[in-house]
Protein backbone atom coordinates (compact mmCIF):
# COMPACT_ATOMS: atom_id res chain seq x y z
CA UNK A 1 0.00 0.00 0.00
CA UNK A 2 1.94 3.59 -1.16
CA UNK A 3 1.05 6.50 1.07
CA UNK A 4 -1.64 7.92 -1.02
CA UNK A 5 -3.26 4.89 -0.91
CA UNK A 6 -2.76 4.52 3.50
CA UNK A 7 -3.55 8.00 3.63
CA UNK A 8 -6.86 7.94 1.77
CA UNK A 9 -7.66 5.16 3.67
CA UNK A 10 -7.16 6.45 7.28
CA UNK A 11 -8.77 9.71 6.10
CA UNK A 12 -11.98 7.76 4.91
CA UNK A 13 -14.65 7.21 8.14
CA UNK A 14 -16.23 4.00 8.57
CA UNK A 15 -19.86 3.54 9.39
CA UNK A 16 -20.99 2.14 12.88
CA UNK A 17 -22.15 -1.31 13.09
CA UNK A 18 -25.13 -2.05 11.35
CA UNK A 19 -26.57 -2.96 14.68
CA UNK A 20 -25.72 -0.07 16.31
CA UNK A 21 -26.47 2.21 13.77
CA UNK A 22 -30.50 1.08 13.46
CA UNK A 23 -30.85 0.90 17.34
CA UNK A 24 -33.63 4.26 17.76
CA UNK A 25 -31.32 5.76 20.52
CA UNK A 26 -28.14 5.06 18.61
CA UNK A 27 -27.65 8.95 18.89
CA UNK A 28 -27.37 8.60 22.76
CA UNK A 29 -24.12 6.57 22.37
CA UNK A 30 -22.66 9.14 20.21
CA UNK A 31 -23.89 11.81 22.62
CA UNK A 32 -22.09 9.50 25.41
CA UNK A 33 -18.64 9.05 23.02
CA UNK A 34 -19.00 12.92 22.92
CA UNK A 35 -18.95 13.52 26.98
CA UNK A 36 -16.48 11.00 27.76
CA UNK A 37 -14.04 13.73 25.36
CA UNK A 38 -15.45 16.86 27.28
CA UNK A 39 -15.02 15.00 30.88
CA UNK A 40 -11.66 14.29 30.00
CA UNK A 41 -10.50 17.51 28.80
CA UNK A 42 -12.14 19.57 31.82
CA UNK A 43 -10.83 16.81 33.87
CA UNK A 44 -6.95 17.99 32.86
CA UNK A 45 -7.87 21.52 32.96
CA UNK A 46 -8.95 21.27 36.62
CA UNK A 47 -6.19 18.38 37.73
CA UNK A 48 -3.53 20.04 37.25
CA UNK A 49 -3.15 22.75 40.12
CA UNK A 50 -2.74 19.86 42.53
CA UNK A 51 0.08 18.69 40.72
CA UNK A 52 2.19 22.46 41.12
CA UNK A 53 3.89 21.42 44.39
CA UNK A 54 5.15 18.10 43.44
CA UNK A 55 6.36 18.95 40.39
CA UNK A 56 8.09 21.67 42.43
CA UNK A 57 10.45 19.27 44.11
CA UNK A 58 10.61 16.65 41.73
CA UNK A 59 12.51 19.27 39.39
CA UNK A 60 13.41 21.45 41.83
CA UNK A 61 11.87 23.97 39.94
CA UNK A 62 9.97 27.66 41.15
CA UNK A 63 6.45 28.36 40.68
CA UNK A 64 6.65 30.78 37.90
CA UNK A 65 8.53 27.82 35.87
CA UNK A 66 6.58 25.06 36.58
CA UNK A 67 3.51 27.10 35.89
CA UNK A 68 4.19 26.93 32.54
CA UNK A 69 3.13 23.30 32.38
CA UNK A 70 -0.35 24.78 32.41
CA UNK A 71 0.31 27.69 30.47
CA UNK A 72 1.73 25.85 27.82
CA UNK A 73 -1.67 23.39 27.07
CA UNK A 74 -4.00 26.22 27.30
CA UNK A 75 -1.74 28.35 25.16
CA UNK A 76 -1.75 25.76 22.26
CA UNK A 77 -5.31 25.62 23.10
CA UNK A 78 -5.75 28.82 22.51
CA UNK A 79 -4.50 28.96 18.96
CA UNK A 80 -5.55 25.53 17.23
CA UNK A 81 -9.58 25.50 18.56
CA UNK A 82 -10.06 27.76 15.59
CA UNK A 83 -7.80 26.23 12.56
CA UNK A 84 -8.56 22.74 13.71
CA UNK A 85 -12.14 23.21 13.49
CA UNK A 86 -11.46 24.63 9.59
CA UNK A 87 -9.20 21.70 8.97
CA UNK A 88 -11.90 19.49 10.16
CA UNK A 89 -14.81 20.45 7.67
CA UNK A 90 -11.93 19.54 5.13
CA UNK A 91 -10.96 16.19 6.87
CA UNK A 92 -14.11 15.02 8.40
CA UNK A 93 -14.99 15.70 12.06
CA UNK A 94 -15.10 12.16 13.35
CA UNK A 95 -11.74 11.61 12.02
CA UNK A 96 -10.57 14.20 13.81
CA UNK A 97 -12.27 14.04 17.28
CA UNK A 98 -10.72 9.60 17.07
CA UNK A 99 -7.03 11.15 16.84
CA UNK A 100 -8.05 13.60 19.29
CA UNK A 101 -8.21 11.03 21.61
CA UNK A 102 -5.24 9.08 20.21
CA UNK A 103 -2.34 12.62 20.37
CA UNK A 104 -3.85 13.11 24.12
CA UNK A 105 -3.27 9.86 25.30
CA UNK A 106 0.35 9.25 24.22
CA UNK A 107 1.31 12.85 25.13
CA UNK A 108 0.10 12.07 28.15
CA UNK A 109 2.25 8.53 28.65
CA UNK A 110 4.81 10.57 27.93
CA UNK A 111 4.48 13.03 30.35
CA UNK A 112 4.86 11.43 32.86
CA UNK A 113 8.24 9.79 31.57
CA UNK A 114 9.32 13.07 31.24
CA UNK A 115 12.56 13.50 32.66
CA UNK A 116 12.86 17.09 32.79
CA UNK A 117 10.30 20.10 33.21
CA UNK A 118 10.82 21.12 29.66
CA UNK A 119 10.23 17.93 28.42
CA UNK A 120 6.92 17.77 30.75
CA UNK A 121 6.03 21.24 29.02
CA UNK A 122 6.34 20.03 25.55
CA UNK A 123 4.54 16.88 26.16
CA UNK A 124 1.61 19.20 27.70
CA UNK A 125 1.64 21.42 24.64
CA UNK A 126 1.50 18.27 21.97
CA UNK A 127 -1.71 16.94 24.60
CA UNK A 128 -3.48 20.63 24.21
CA UNK A 129 -2.81 19.40 20.00
CA UNK A 130 -5.12 16.53 20.97
CA UNK A 131 -7.56 18.68 23.28
CA UNK A 132 -8.32 21.15 20.42
CA UNK A 133 -8.44 17.99 18.07
CA UNK A 134 -11.27 17.19 20.32
CA UNK A 135 -13.10 20.61 21.67
CA UNK A 136 -13.37 21.67 17.92
CA UNK A 137 -15.77 19.43 17.12
CA UNK A 138 -17.71 17.99 20.39
CA UNK A 139 -20.55 20.44 19.26
CA UNK A 140 -20.79 19.93 15.46
CA UNK A 141 -20.79 16.30 16.46
CA UNK A 142 -23.57 16.54 18.77
CA UNK A 143 -25.52 18.56 16.15
CA UNK A 144 -24.57 15.87 13.70
CA UNK A 145 -26.24 13.16 15.36
CA UNK A 146 -29.15 14.23 17.45
CA UNK A 147 -32.11 14.91 16.21
CA UNK A 148 -33.47 18.13 16.22
CA UNK A 149 -36.23 17.31 19.28
CA UNK A 150 -32.84 15.88 21.38
CA UNK A 151 -30.56 18.58 21.05
CA UNK A 152 -31.31 21.18 23.77
CA UNK A 153 -31.12 17.94 26.04
CA UNK A 154 -28.31 16.55 24.27
CA UNK A 155 -26.14 19.89 24.40
CA UNK A 156 -26.92 20.05 28.68
CA UNK A 157 -25.79 16.66 28.76
CA UNK A 158 -22.13 17.26 27.64
CA UNK A 159 -22.02 20.50 29.74
CA UNK A 160 -22.80 18.30 32.96
CA UNK A 161 -19.88 16.18 31.49
CA UNK A 162 -17.55 18.74 31.35
CA UNK A 163 -19.21 19.85 34.69
CA UNK A 164 -18.16 16.27 36.60
CA UNK A 165 -14.31 16.14 34.70
CA UNK A 166 -13.95 19.83 36.11
CA UNK A 167 -15.34 19.09 39.53
CA UNK A 168 -13.16 15.79 39.79
CA UNK A 169 -10.24 17.04 38.57
CA UNK A 170 -9.10 18.49 42.26
CA UNK A 171 -9.71 15.72 44.39
CA UNK A 172 -8.22 13.18 41.73
CA UNK A 173 -5.45 14.80 41.56
CA UNK A 174 -4.74 15.37 45.58
CA UNK A 175 -5.50 11.65 46.13
CA UNK A 176 -3.02 10.22 43.33
CA UNK A 177 -0.35 12.68 44.58
CA UNK A 178 -0.78 11.65 48.15
CA UNK A 179 -0.89 7.87 47.33
CA UNK A 180 0.69 7.39 44.36
CA UNK A 181 2.61 9.94 42.13
CA UNK A 182 2.77 13.43 40.14
CA UNK A 183 3.29 10.77 37.14
CA UNK A 184 0.17 9.26 38.04
CA UNK A 185 -2.14 12.61 37.53
CA UNK A 186 -1.09 12.37 33.49
CA UNK A 187 -1.22 8.31 32.85
CA UNK A 188 -4.65 7.90 34.13
CA UNK A 189 -5.57 9.68 31.25
CA UNK A 190 -4.57 6.97 28.98
CA UNK A 191 -7.08 4.58 29.64
CA UNK A 192 -9.68 6.91 29.23
CA UNK A 193 -8.03 7.91 25.56
CA UNK A 194 -8.04 4.00 24.63
CA UNK A 195 -11.42 3.85 25.53
CA UNK A 196 -12.35 7.09 23.96
CA UNK A 197 -10.74 5.68 20.61
CA UNK A 198 -12.79 2.87 20.20
CA UNK A 199 -16.03 4.45 21.29
CA UNK A 200 -15.71 6.98 18.83
CA UNK A 201 -14.59 4.33 16.33
CA UNK A 202 -17.71 2.47 16.98
CA UNK A 203 -20.10 4.68 17.74
CA UNK A 204 -19.73 7.93 16.39
CA UNK A 205 -21.45 8.59 12.79
CA UNK A 206 -19.89 9.38 9.86
CA UNK A 207 -19.66 13.21 8.66
CA UNK A 208 -17.98 12.12 5.77
CA UNK A 209 -18.05 9.39 3.63
CA UNK A 210 -14.69 9.93 1.52
CA UNK A 211 -11.04 11.33 1.69
CA UNK A 212 -10.87 14.94 1.25
CA UNK A 213 -10.03 16.36 -2.40
CA UNK A 214 -8.89 19.16 -3.88
CA UNK A 215 -11.90 20.15 -5.59
CA UNK A 216 -14.00 19.09 -2.98
CA UNK A 217 -12.40 21.41 -0.61
CA UNK A 218 -12.92 24.30 -2.87
CA UNK A 219 -16.33 23.84 -3.32
CA UNK A 220 -17.25 23.53 0.26
CA UNK A 221 -15.16 26.84 1.14
CA UNK A 222 -16.79 28.89 -1.99
CA UNK A 223 -19.79 30.10 0.26
CA UNK A 224 -19.37 31.33 4.09
CA UNK A 225 -22.74 33.02 4.98
CA UNK A 226 -22.78 35.90 6.92
CA UNK A 227 -22.40 39.84 6.54
CA UNK A 228 -19.31 41.58 5.24
CA UNK A 229 -19.45 44.07 8.18
CA UNK A 230 -19.26 41.10 10.55
CA UNK A 231 -17.69 38.16 9.29
CA UNK A 232 -15.81 38.60 5.98
CA UNK A 233 -16.45 38.80 2.23
CA UNK A 234 -18.06 35.75 0.40
CA UNK A 235 -15.49 35.49 -2.38
CA UNK A 236 -14.44 32.05 -2.63
CA UNK A 237 -10.69 33.51 -3.03
CA UNK A 238 -10.83 35.07 0.65
CA UNK A 239 -12.38 32.00 2.16
CA UNK A 240 -9.15 31.04 4.22
CA UNK A 241 -8.28 31.07 7.32
CA UNK A 242 -6.40 33.76 9.28
CA UNK A 243 -3.15 32.32 9.81
CA UNK A 244 -1.21 35.74 10.59
CA UNK A 245 -4.18 36.59 13.38
CA UNK A 246 -3.73 33.45 14.88
CA UNK A 247 -0.51 33.69 14.90
CA UNK A 248 -0.65 37.39 16.24
CA UNK A 249 -2.96 36.39 18.74
CA UNK A 250 -0.34 33.38 20.09
CA UNK A 251 2.56 35.50 20.06
CA UNK A 252 0.77 38.62 22.38
CA UNK A 253 -1.05 35.75 24.42
CA UNK A 254 2.58 33.98 24.82
CA UNK A 255 4.30 37.31 25.68
CA UNK A 256 1.98 39.01 27.95
CA UNK A 257 2.36 35.57 30.20
CA UNK A 258 6.00 35.24 29.88
CA UNK A 259 6.51 38.76 31.52
CA UNK A 260 4.18 37.64 34.67
CA UNK A 261 5.72 34.55 34.94
CA UNK A 262 9.20 36.21 35.17
CA UNK A 263 8.01 38.88 37.16
CA UNK A 264 6.84 36.06 39.21
CA UNK A 265 10.56 34.57 39.71
CA UNK A 266 11.36 32.90 36.41
CA UNK A 267 14.57 33.03 35.95
CA UNK A 268 14.79 35.65 33.25
CA UNK A 269 16.74 38.91 33.41
CA UNK A 270 14.57 41.92 34.80
CA UNK A 271 14.75 44.04 31.54
CA UNK A 272 12.55 40.78 30.17
CA UNK A 273 9.55 42.15 31.72
CA UNK A 274 9.52 45.22 30.00
CA UNK A 275 10.78 44.03 26.87
CA UNK A 276 8.20 41.17 27.18
CA UNK A 277 4.84 43.66 27.85
CA UNK A 278 6.34 46.01 25.09
CA UNK A 279 6.20 43.13 22.54
CA UNK A 280 2.70 41.67 23.89
CA UNK A 281 1.36 45.60 23.05
CA UNK A 282 2.65 45.76 19.92
CA UNK A 283 1.44 42.09 18.81
CA UNK A 284 -1.88 43.51 19.95
CA UNK A 285 -2.12 46.47 17.58
CA UNK A 286 -1.00 44.76 15.27
CA UNK A 287 -3.33 42.04 15.70
CA UNK A 288 -6.24 44.58 15.30
CA UNK A 289 -4.80 45.75 12.38
CA UNK A 290 -4.76 42.35 11.05
CA UNK A 291 -8.25 41.60 12.43
CA UNK A 292 -9.99 44.45 10.23
CA UNK A 293 -8.55 44.11 6.82
CA UNK A 294 -8.63 39.78 6.82
CA UNK A 295 -12.07 38.46 5.15
CA UNK A 296 -12.08 35.40 7.75
CA UNK A 297 -10.85 37.40 11.22
CA UNK A 298 -11.20 35.01 14.01
CA UNK A 299 -12.01 37.64 16.37
CA UNK A 300 -14.55 39.63 14.01
CA UNK A 301 -13.99 43.06 14.79
CA UNK A 302 -17.29 43.47 13.06
CA UNK A 303 -18.87 41.32 15.93
CA UNK A 304 -16.69 42.28 18.83
CA UNK A 305 -18.24 46.19 18.01
CA UNK A 306 -21.46 45.08 18.38
CA UNK A 307 -23.38 46.40 21.43
CA UNK A 308 -23.27 43.54 24.03
CA UNK A 309 -20.98 41.47 22.36
CA UNK A 310 -17.56 43.28 23.71
CA UNK A 311 -18.61 43.40 27.46
CA UNK A 312 -20.02 39.88 27.51
CA UNK A 313 -16.38 38.38 26.20
CA UNK A 314 -14.52 40.32 29.10
CA UNK A 315 -17.12 39.21 31.09
CA UNK A 316 -16.76 35.52 29.89
CA UNK A 317 -12.87 36.23 30.31
CA UNK A 318 -13.30 37.54 33.75
CA UNK A 319 -15.65 34.38 34.87
CA UNK A 320 -12.83 31.69 34.09
CA UNK A 321 -10.62 33.91 35.54
CA UNK A 322 -11.95 34.16 39.05
CA UNK A 323 -12.59 30.36 38.53
CA UNK A 324 -9.68 29.18 38.20
CA UNK A 325 -7.76 31.66 40.25
CA UNK A 326 -9.06 29.66 43.05
CA UNK A 327 -7.91 26.62 42.24
CA UNK A 328 -4.00 27.44 42.31
CA UNK A 329 -4.12 29.70 45.24
CA UNK A 330 -6.74 27.34 47.23
CA UNK A 331 -3.65 24.55 47.90
CA UNK A 332 -1.36 26.64 48.65
CA UNK A 333 -3.51 28.59 51.36
CA UNK A 334 -4.16 24.97 52.29
CA UNK A 335 -1.30 23.06 52.73
CA UNK A 336 0.57 25.83 53.99
CA UNK A 337 -2.16 25.27 57.07
CA UNK A 338 -1.77 21.64 57.73
CA UNK A 339 -4.13 20.33 55.73
CA UNK A 340 -3.05 16.97 53.43
CA UNK A 341 -2.53 16.91 49.56
CA UNK A 342 -5.76 14.88 49.40
CA UNK A 343 -7.83 16.47 51.68
CA UNK A 344 -6.72 20.18 50.37
CA UNK A 345 -8.05 18.44 46.55
CA UNK A 346 -11.49 17.61 48.42
CA UNK A 347 -11.57 21.13 49.45
CA UNK A 348 -11.00 22.65 46.16
CA UNK A 349 -13.26 20.34 44.59
CA UNK A 350 -16.30 22.30 45.93
CA UNK A 351 -15.57 25.50 43.96
CA UNK A 352 -16.19 23.54 40.59
CA UNK A 353 -18.82 21.14 41.77
CA UNK A 354 -21.15 24.57 43.29
CA UNK A 355 -20.08 25.75 39.60
CA UNK A 356 -21.49 22.61 37.82
CA UNK A 357 -24.16 22.46 39.99
CA UNK A 358 -25.52 26.05 39.64
CA UNK A 359 -24.57 26.03 35.44
CA UNK A 360 -27.06 23.21 35.35
CA UNK A 361 -30.05 23.72 37.68
CA UNK A 362 -29.34 27.02 39.25
CA UNK A 363 -30.96 29.23 36.98
CA UNK A 364 -34.42 27.68 38.17
CA UNK A 365 -33.80 28.59 41.55
CA UNK A 366 -33.93 32.67 40.78
CA UNK A 367 -37.11 34.50 40.33
CA UNK A 368 -38.60 33.87 36.78
CA UNK A 369 -39.03 37.11 35.41
CA UNK A 370 -35.07 37.76 36.18
CA UNK A 371 -33.12 38.68 32.45
CA UNK A 372 -30.35 37.59 32.27
CA UNK A 373 -28.38 40.83 32.86
CA UNK A 374 -30.26 40.28 36.25
CA UNK A 375 -28.54 36.69 36.91
CA UNK A 376 -25.07 37.83 35.55
CA UNK A 377 -25.10 40.42 38.25
CA UNK A 378 -26.47 38.87 41.30
CA UNK A 379 -23.81 35.78 40.32
CA UNK A 380 -21.16 37.74 39.92
CA UNK A 381 -22.17 39.84 43.12
CA UNK A 382 -22.36 36.13 45.01
CA UNK A 383 -19.02 34.98 43.90
CA UNK A 384 -17.37 38.07 45.59
CA UNK A 385 -18.95 37.73 48.60
CA UNK A 386 -17.55 34.05 48.82
CA UNK A 387 -14.13 34.99 47.42
CA UNK A 388 -13.81 37.99 50.06
CA UNK A 389 -15.25 34.95 52.40
CA UNK A 390 -12.33 33.01 51.64
CA UNK A 391 -9.58 35.77 52.06
CA UNK A 392 -10.79 37.05 55.46
CA UNK A 393 -11.89 33.64 57.67
CA UNK A 394 -9.47 31.97 59.29
CA UNK A 395 -7.51 28.50 56.66
CA UNK A 396 -9.25 25.46 57.86
CA UNK A 397 -11.46 22.50 56.02
CA UNK A 398 -14.48 23.92 58.21
CA UNK A 399 -14.35 27.49 57.71
CA UNK A 400 -12.98 27.15 53.68
CA UNK A 401 -15.66 24.94 52.43
CA UNK A 402 -18.73 27.55 52.72
CA UNK A 403 -16.99 30.33 50.59
CA UNK A 404 -15.90 27.91 48.08
CA UNK A 405 -19.62 26.73 47.96
CA UNK A 406 -20.72 30.40 47.46
CA UNK A 407 -18.20 31.66 44.82
CA UNK A 408 -18.77 28.33 42.67
CA UNK A 409 -22.34 28.78 43.14
CA UNK A 410 -22.14 32.35 42.31
CA UNK A 411 -20.07 31.74 38.90
CA UNK A 412 -22.44 29.03 37.66
CA UNK A 413 -25.35 31.60 37.87
CA UNK A 414 -22.78 33.93 35.92
CA UNK A 415 -21.29 32.41 33.18
CA UNK A 416 -24.34 30.66 31.39
CA UNK A 417 -26.34 34.11 31.46
CA UNK A 418 -23.41 36.12 30.12
CA UNK A 419 -23.12 33.46 27.77
CA UNK A 420 -27.03 33.69 26.21
CA UNK A 421 -26.47 37.55 26.22
CA UNK A 422 -23.57 36.97 23.88
CA UNK A 423 -25.25 34.30 21.60
CA UNK A 424 -28.44 36.93 21.39
CA UNK A 425 -26.37 39.80 20.55
CA UNK A 426 -24.57 37.90 17.67
CA UNK A 427 -26.28 37.39 14.40
CA UNK A 428 -27.49 33.69 14.05
CA UNK A 429 -24.99 33.35 10.81
CA UNK A 430 -22.44 34.21 12.55
CA UNK A 431 -23.38 32.23 15.93
CA UNK A 432 -20.42 29.56 15.04
CA UNK A 433 -17.62 32.92 14.98
CA UNK A 434 -19.40 34.24 18.35
CA UNK A 435 -18.86 30.49 19.67
CA UNK A 436 -15.23 30.35 18.91
CA UNK A 437 -15.13 34.06 20.74
CA UNK A 438 -16.20 33.03 23.83
CA UNK A 439 -14.14 29.79 23.74
CA UNK A 440 -11.42 32.25 23.05
CA UNK A 441 -12.22 34.08 26.03
CA UNK A 442 -12.53 31.62 28.48
CA UNK A 443 -9.08 29.94 27.61
CA UNK A 444 -7.67 33.11 28.03
CA UNK A 445 -9.30 33.96 30.98
CA UNK A 446 -8.06 30.78 32.70
CA UNK A 447 -4.32 31.31 31.55
CA UNK A 448 -4.61 34.65 33.26
CA UNK A 449 -6.12 33.17 36.38
CA UNK A 450 -2.86 30.67 36.76
CA UNK A 451 -0.58 33.68 36.02
CA UNK A 452 -2.00 35.86 38.20
CA UNK A 453 -2.45 34.11 41.02
CA UNK A 454 1.21 32.78 40.85
CA UNK A 455 2.16 36.28 40.76
CA UNK A 456 0.55 37.81 43.40
CA UNK A 457 1.59 34.58 45.84
CA UNK A 458 5.47 35.47 44.74
CA UNK A 459 4.91 39.61 45.19
CA UNK A 460 2.95 39.17 48.69
CA UNK A 461 4.81 36.09 49.68
CA UNK A 462 3.02 32.84 50.43
CA UNK A 463 -0.27 32.41 52.26
CA UNK A 464 -0.43 36.74 52.68
CA UNK A 465 0.02 36.65 49.21
CA UNK A 466 -3.08 33.98 48.32
CA UNK A 467 -5.22 36.46 50.60
CA UNK A 468 -4.44 39.52 48.94
CA UNK A 469 -5.35 37.82 45.05
CA UNK A 470 -8.76 36.80 46.82
CA UNK A 471 -9.34 40.35 47.83
CA UNK A 472 -8.22 41.55 44.39
CA UNK A 473 -10.27 39.06 42.87
CA UNK A 474 -14.23 39.71 44.76
CA UNK A 475 -13.34 43.48 43.30
CA UNK A 476 -12.87 42.34 39.83
CA UNK A 477 -15.91 40.19 40.23
CA UNK A 478 -17.87 43.47 41.31
CA UNK A 479 -16.43 45.07 37.92
CA UNK A 480 -17.80 42.17 36.35
CA UNK A 481 -21.10 42.84 36.83
CA UNK A 482 -20.70 46.83 36.03
CA UNK A 483 -19.45 45.25 32.96
CA UNK A 484 -22.89 43.45 32.07
CA UNK A 485 -24.55 44.86 29.42
CA UNK A 486 -28.07 43.86 27.53
CA UNK A 487 -28.19 42.53 23.99
CA UNK A 488 -28.69 44.88 21.09
CA UNK A 489 -32.22 45.71 20.40
CA UNK A 490 -33.88 43.28 17.83
CA UNK A 491 -31.58 40.60 18.52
Amino acid sequence: MNATAFATRLLTERPRPRGIAGWRHAHWLAVGTVCLGAFLGQLDASIIALVFPALGRHFDAGFAAVEWVALAYLLVLVALLAPIGWLSDLVGRKTMYIGGFAVFGLSSLGAGFAGSLWILVGCRAVQAVGAAMMQANSVALVARGVPEHAMRRALGIQAAAQGLGLALGPSLGGLLIEHASWQWVFWVNVPIAAFGILAGWYLLPRTRTEAPEPRAREARTAVVPGPRRAHGSDDPRESRFDLPGMLLLTGATTALLLALSTASGLPLPGWAVAVLLLASAVLVVALVRQERRAARPILAPGLVNTPGVRSGLAVALIGYLLLFCPLVIGPVLLTGAGVSTAGAGLLVTLLPAAFALAATVGGALLPRGWSDVTRCRFGAAVAGAGLLLFAVLPVSGATVAGPLLVAGFGLGLLLPANNALVMRAIPAECSAVGGGMVNMARSLGTALGMALSVLGVHLAGGASGGRTVLVVLAAVAVAAAALTRPAAPGR
